[in-house]
Formats: C-alpha cells, structure tokens, sequence
C-alpha cells in the first residue's frame, strides 16, 4: 500500500469536511480526528482494497472516485457502486471488506486505523450519528441503483447518472457551473450495464436537446435541469403514477 501522503490538509479546511463523516463534529472531536488521521494516494486503476482481506483502516474518499465490484467464480466481475467524495469505506466492527474496492480516478483518502476509529465511534455521539445517516444513506443509493438496474431504459440510466453526479457536486445546495464527468464512457458503460456506443449515444441526445452540454469530454454543465430529471424516469413529486 502506497505511504502515506504528504500533503495532508487541516480538517477545518478540507473540502469535504460539511458531508463527510466528521460533518457534525465540535472543534474538540476534530482536533482528536486531525491527529488520527493520515492522507494515502491511489492511482487510477490501482487496487485500493481486495474483498476478503483484513479491514486494517477506514477511510473518507476526499477526492477522485472508486469503485466497489464483486466477482464470481468464473472470473464475471459486476461493478455494484461507485465512491464519490465525502463517501466512507469500511464499517467498525468489521474485521474484513466485503467488495473489491478500485480506484477509477486517482483517489486520495483521509485514513484512520480501524481499532482505534472504533473507539473514538463509541465515545463520540457526533461521529456515531454521521456514520449512521451516511449508512442510511447509502442504502437509499443502493434501492435507487436495484430500480435503475432492473427497470430503467438506456435513457433513463444516463439521465440518472448525470443528476447524482450534479446532486453530489452542489455546495450549500448551489449547483456549480462546471461537473466534473469523473468516469470515461467505458466505464459508465460497465457501470450501468450498457454498451460504450449506447453510453456516447444516449449524452449525444441529452446535448443535442439541449439538456446538457459539454465544455470538453470531461466537464459538463446542467442547461435544464427539469428535463434532466425528467429523463430519468422518476416521479416528481413522490406520489402514485395514474
């Protein structure tokens, strides 16, 4: 595992410090988080942690993005989750990890050993609580990606895709100019469950509608943000469909 980074960042100015799991901690809890933690790197396509082996840390992703996959016997490997920032990996009182976590970006980790982040869970309600909601969290995404899976059309996929990465870019819940399209299309494409040519085709049809657009292939900016959610397939208001 690559050392430690260098280039650690005070909590109090970390980017992802209002949504991560240190979100409703006192000046007193962030002190004692700042002097557990440890900052490690990971490039794209490198292993961050293999299924099965021993939970030693637990980690914020505070920046790029990492995938969660499972693999079967015959080698088929299904991509179950993506890691955005502010997301968490592991869970205290988890010895071992339960999916094959990758980098597909270069990915920085704020780090805590996992013995001693369990302790601090059970002697400070604030990271406790977070923990909880971002677990709760996390299961909502899990519901919403079992529909998109299951149900949704290749148009619908996208669109779903395009609005969680523009919910998860927001700051104080303003959306900014410019997201960040932190995959390329063949791995939304594994993502997803589509081909590469279904993945271009389908955000071609979002910009020539005049839904998105695209300052370059890695940067995109929301122009109707009603039809996007539209797109997705989802109802509005949360009521019965007639």
């Amino acid at each position: 595992m690559p050392p430690p980074s260098l280039n650690a960042v005070r909590c109090s100015e970390c980017p992802i410090r209002h949504r991560a799991v240190c979100a409703r901690c006192d000046e007193d809890e962030l002190a004692l988080l700042e002097s557990m933690k440890s900052y490690r790197s990971f490039a794209a396509g490198e292993p961050i942690l293999w299924r099965g082996e021993p939970l030693e840390f637990v980690a914020s992703l505070v920046s790029g993005v990492a995938s969660l996959s499972k693999t079967l016997e015959d080698g088929r490997t299904q991509m179950v989750g993506l890691l955005l920032p502010s997301d968490f990996i592991g869970r205290p009182g988890r010895a071992r990890i339960d999916f094959d976590v990758t980098a597909t970006t270069d990915v920085t980790l704020c780090c805590f050993r996992r013995a001693p982040f369990e302790r601090l869970v059970e002697d400070t309600p604030h990271v406790a609580q977070r923990l909880m909601e971002l677990a709760l969290d996390e299961l909502d995404v899990a519901r919403d990606w079992m529909l998109l899976l299951g149900r949704k059309t290749a148009r619908e996929k996208i669109a779903t895709f395009v609005l969680m990465l523009v919910r998860r870019s927001q700051i104080d819940g303003q959306m900014p100019t410019r997201i960040a399209l932190p995959m390329t299309r063949d791995q939304i494409a594994n993502f997803l469950g589509l081909t590469l040519e279904t993945v271009s085709r389908q955000l071609n049809a979002l910009k020539k509608e005049g839904v998105i657009s695209f300052t370059d292939r890695r940067y995109f900016g929301i122009e109707d943000l009603a039809s996007l959610h539209d797109a997705t397939g989802d109802d509005a208001d949360g009521g019965v469909l007639v």
